[in-house]
């Protein structure tokens, strides 16, 4: 029967076959009817098929033939050049698949029997038609522990200090960890007034607290007290410090979209380098992808998943692209285990020593230097670090921590790499001792030094806190820190200042723990202060003979003046004089027409009698 049936058939032109095809019986379809497919039809209960043949041996055939009806007409044939091969039959990927897990399908290919069969569905599952198989690729895991950061930030205005400039919003990125902690960059929350997060895919902004800000390594730590937050959420693991050429993908919230975003590359230098929000130099990690604003907190994974460090700036020059920095793992485990000690951020230590390096031969004969020993010449020491009471100017620095530092001020990092010293000293806590060995008059000598947080003579951060001002008889002192700068003469402040002030930021340490840089920042027009007016960003260097240590001391020593005069005496040899009585009575009136509602800020009411 089957052969008569098989010999009705009208036969194909073309090359005869090894093997006569085989068709599948209406028992095996029946059996495992489900979504084979020819083309760009479904074989399921719409489409009638006629059965001829129920033997199906593997070893027989080469394909697996579905035919139609024997009434129905043959379709038309397309003009072009014609098929070499038979109808082929595509099956849905599966996630997993030789395509990595991506929703595409694969060329169509011929299949086996076998191959036929297990394609086919069990019976009772319901037919699909193949432009309904729709199979949605499963990102990274990883990508639902990143968030948008939305930060609401309320300045302090540095030049009218008692009052606060316009606010404004940004976005950032940020992703979280253990302990139902989120980190983010300080520079996205600086001066914050609202922190709010978003998870990915959510509608739904939930307020945040910030813990901690870490201006040095730019790194702050928030938390979020709604529970449903941190539902479904899995923080991310850190992975080590990553090698040179290790892909790294950054994840973050970029300009140009509002949803996630992902860039990839490869780790292409890792150093000490420049931090600029912290103004200080850490460890850092180079990398060639993008790091757009908005980026900012964003973690940067390598190829297993883990996060290998905090997107946070990027080089813009005409002469460079495609250069980004994350900061990697050592800093952001030094910035978390700091708040886990102490319940907040104490910062990095340093040895509080400039050096010079020993690379001339002539040079380190004269120091009495041996052939095999090495180090740096240490040039100065602060006034205020634990490390004065025993290191000394021209003292050549050997080792720390018994690490020996070569001539260029390097030690060993890792197989085939050097790294500044400082690296060494940054992976301690403050508060911690280190051992130094240095070379003095010709003996090498060892000491415990306890490392302490940079003490700076103009800081680049006042952490929060209002700047502080005073005010007599229209003539305005404040303290000199970075963000007054650049809030006086704008971004490129260290090209448009005034000398005097850089070579003090750049050069000058402070004497004592609370020494400040105090100016008559500008002078408020009145009838008691004629002739100063054009008095702006002048050092005060003494008041009535006393020297001026800090603002709060210049502060004191004006409102406890019983002398008939008030005379300050500033750089560039000027001096500025009041009557006293008269200055003091002039105050409230000029306070009253510029809208200043104290003579001083808050900080010196509580100090100053």
């Amino acid at each position: 029967m089957a052969d008569a049936d098989a010999a009705a058939l009208p036969r194909k032109r073309g090359r005869p076959r090894k093997n006569p095809p085989t068709q599948l019986t209406a028992a095996q379809l029946n059996s495992r009817a489900g979504s084979l497919f020819i083309g760009e039809k479904s074989l399921n209960g719409d489409v009638p098929v006629q059965v001829l043949d129920s033997g199906l041996a593997e070893e027989d055939v080469d394909m697996v033939e579905i035919q139609a009806p024997a009434e129905s007409p043959p379709p038309a044939r397309r003009r072009g050049r014609p098929k070499k091969n038979a109808t082929p039959v595509a099956i849905p990927l599966e996630s997993g698949s030789d395509c990595g897990g991506f929703p595409e399908r694969k060329a169509a290919r011929h299949l086996s029997p076998s191959e036929m069969l297990e394609a086919l569905p069990t019976p009772g599952e319901p037919l699909r038609r193949e432009e309904h198989i729709v199979e949605d690729a499963k990102d990274a895991p990883f990508m639902d522990n990143v968030v948008k950061v939305f930060c609401v930030h309320t300045e302090p205005n540095f030049s009218l200090p008692w009052q606060r400039k316009r606010q404004f919003s940004t976005s950032s990125s940020g992703f979280v960890i253990e302990g139902k902690r989120l980190l983010t960059n300080a520079h996205s929350v600086e001066h914050h007034t609202q922190v709010k997060i978003k998870k990915r895919g959510s509608d739904t902004k939930y307020l945040a607290n910030v813990l901690a800000i870490g201006t040095e390594c730019d790194i702050a730590m928030l938390s979020v007290n709604d529970d449903e937050f941190w539902e479904g959420i899995t923080p991310v693991t850190f992975g080590s410090l990553p090698r040179l050429q290790d892909a790294v993908t950054v994840v973050g919230y970029p300009i140009g979209g509002d949803t996630i975003s992902v860039t990839s590359g490869v780790v292409s230098r890792i150093e000490v380098t420049s931090y600029v929000h912290g103004a200080t130099e850490l460890i850092g990690v180079q990398i060639d992808a993008a790091i757009n604003s908005g980026n900012s907190g964003g973690p940067a994974f390598n190829h297993r998943g883990e996060c290998v460090g905090i997107a946070f700036q990027s080089l813009r020059h005409e002469d460079v692209e495609n250069i980004g920095y994350v900061i990697p793992t050592p800093v952001i485990e030094h910035f978390i285990n700091d708040y886990k000690r102490s319940g907040d951020y104490t910062g990095f230590p340093i040895l509080g020593v400039e050096w010079q390096k020993m690379e001339n031969p002539d040079l380190r004969k004269a120091v009495g230097m041996a052939p095999n020993q090495k180090g740096v010449r240490i040039r100065r020491v602060e006034p205020t670090a634990p490390a004065a009471q025993y290191l000394r100017h021209s003292d050549i620095l050997l080792s720390f921590d018994d690490v020996a530092i070569a001539n260029d001020g390097t030690v060993p990092f890792r197989l085939g790499e050097r790294i500044s010293f400082s690296y060494l000293v940054s992976q301690k806590y403050t508060g911690e001792s280190a051992k130094v060995k240095i070379l003095r008059d010709g003996s090498v000598n060892e000491y415990n030094l306890e490392l302490r947080y940079h003490k700076r003579l103009v800081p680049a951060h006042i952490k929060g806190i209002p700047p502080s001002y005073y005010i007599v008889a229209g003539v305005v002192f404040a303290a000199i820190t970075v963000p007054y700068l650049r809030s006086e003469y704008g971004k490129d402040y260290d090209y448009d200042a005034p000398v005097k002030l850089l070579n003090k930021l750049l050069h000058s340490m402070a004497k004592t723990e609370d020494e400040q840089l105090v100016v008559v920042s500008q002078v408020l027009v009145a009838d008691v202060n004629i002739g100063y007016e054009d008095i702006v960003n002048t050092q005060v260097l003494a008041f009535n003979g006393t020297s001026v240590t800090n603002l709060k001391h210049l502060a004191n020593m004006v409102e406890s003046c019983k002398d008939e005069f008030l005379k300050f005496d500033l750089d560039h040899q000027q001096v500025l004089v009041l009557e006293t009585q008269r200055a003091k009575a002039a105050t409230p009136a000029i306070l009253a027409t510029h809208c200043i509602p104290s003579p001083m800020s808050s900080d010196l009411k509580t100090t100053v009698s």
